[in-house]
């Protein structure tokens, strides 16, 4: 057991920790290195994922290649980040979260080329470069048409139904996303088919994630392309078929890397999706673990950011929002305030519900009171955020000045 755990330290050092470091010192915005450092130790120091990999007990290589996929693609190695990323497909299906930011990324660089000139090339070498490394990844089943089938079930185990991959337990754990909390009141596994619960998931989770999509594949910036990351996979986490706890940290890494941007809601973000798990960890016996990173990634967070002073509307990059407002901008000047209290709020009803889960025992009659409660609440920040992240998206003012790089 012990060298398992020192395996996953290992690969923490040799794929995740230098695609961080080597990300934060490649970003404009953290222009010396005290700036690229403490972005790094940010970063690093989110709690969801040091207790997942650490105490839960995961490999963190699908996030590390991903990251070095984003990395490369910062560079304009699009070929190298398109392997990077398909590695991190191959060895963990739920990057599936992150792939169409990638697809309209690269596919929107292409059409910005020129689908008959350089664009056309440049899509060649990248559909070759995704068949290759799917390819060389899948060599070892492909000897057998019945062993790719019975790895495909594997992965995509739709027979489970809706979210029935994450109750593998009695009593099942409890899970943020709309599904789980829409059956607490509505039993939606009672009343709908599994394959009506499969095509209804698929709607919702596609249409909630068209607008951001659409709008990176026709306007192409490294920055749309960072928070599309963060939409789609809060979308897919929201909406989608067959969810799990930890898939929640498939949105949060990439909050990660835009931390220097937006940094009071990115530890905003960060400190709900470690609250969101706190079920599974209070049942991995993780409780002072969790409470101290918590409390030390928001310690660092306010020391090195300042965050309580980066609450405007510009700070919070939703000047162009504002202004679209007409009207209504006068409202905007007490915003800051008002997000500030929410922010407040929010973090006393996680430290109050905290506590209660795990020193207090539910009245007999609601025996899952604390956890449906953890479940709920983090839903709600979850759609609020979705909403935010794509506002920001559809609204952004910069990509248009972002294209000279593409171009």
């Amino acid at each position: 057991k012990v060298h398992l755990y020192f395996s996953v330290f290992v690969a923490d050092l040799l794929v995740y920790i230098p695609a961080v470091i080597l990300y934060c010192f490649s970003l404009k915005e953290t222009s010396t290195k005290k700036k690229a450092s403490i972005c790094a130790l940010c970063i690093l120091l989110y709690p969801g994922l040091i207790l997942i990999d650490h105490g839960h007990f995961q490999y963190p290589l699908s996030l590390g290649f991903a990251l070095w996929g984003v990395l490369y693609l910062s560079y304009d190695w699009d070929l190298l980040g398109s392997v990077a990323f398909c590695l991190a497909l191959n060895y963990k299906q739920m990057e599936l979260y992150h792939s169409l930011p990638f697809f309209c990324y690269l596919l929107g660089k292409c059409f910005k080329k020129g689908l008959k000139g350089k664009g056309l090339v440049l899509l060649t070498k990248i559909a070759g470069t995704v068949v290759v490394s799917f390819a060389v990844c899948w060599l070892p089943f492909c000897t057998d048409m019945e062993q790719i089938m019975q790895v495909l079930r594997r992965l995509f185990p739709i027979d489970r139904g809706l979210f029935e991959a994450c109750m593998f337990s009695s009593p099942p754990p409890h899970l943020a996303n709309i599904w789980c909390s829409l059956s607490v009141l509505i039993k939606i596994k009672n009343i709908v088919s599994p394959q009506t619960q499969l095509k209804l998931s698929f709607a919702v989770t596609f249409l909630s994630l068209l607008p951001t999509c659409i709008k990176l594949t026709v306007q192409p910036s490294l920055r749309g392309f960072k928070f599309a990351l963060v939409s789609c996979a809060l979308s897919f986490f929201l909406f989608s078929f067959q969810v799990h706890e930890k898939s929640i940290l498939l949105a949060s890494v990439p909050v990660c890397l835009i931390i220097n941007e937006i940094p009071f809601m990115a530890t905003w973000f960060l400190l709900v999706s470690t609250f969101s798990m706190l079920p599974l960890l209070l049942k991995d016996g993780l409780l002072l673990p969790y409470a101290v990173t918590m409390l030390a990634f928001l310690s660092v967070c306010v020391a090195s950011f300042s965050i309580f002073e980066k609450t405007s509307a510009e700070d919070l990059q939703l000047k162009p929002f504002s202004l679209s407002l007409k009207g209504y901008v006068s409202w905007f000047k007490s915003f800051p305030k008002i997000v500030r209290s929410l922010f407040l709020l929010s973090v006393t009803l996680m430290g109050i519900l905290s506590v209660l889960s795990a020193a207090v025992h539910p009245p007999q009659r609601l025996p899952d009171l604390f956890p449906v409660s953890v479940s709920i609440i983090s839903c709600l920040h979850f759609l609020l955020f979705l909403v935010y992240f794509n506002v920001v998206i559809l609204w952004d003012s910069k990509n248009s000045r972002n294209q000279k790089k593409i171009s």
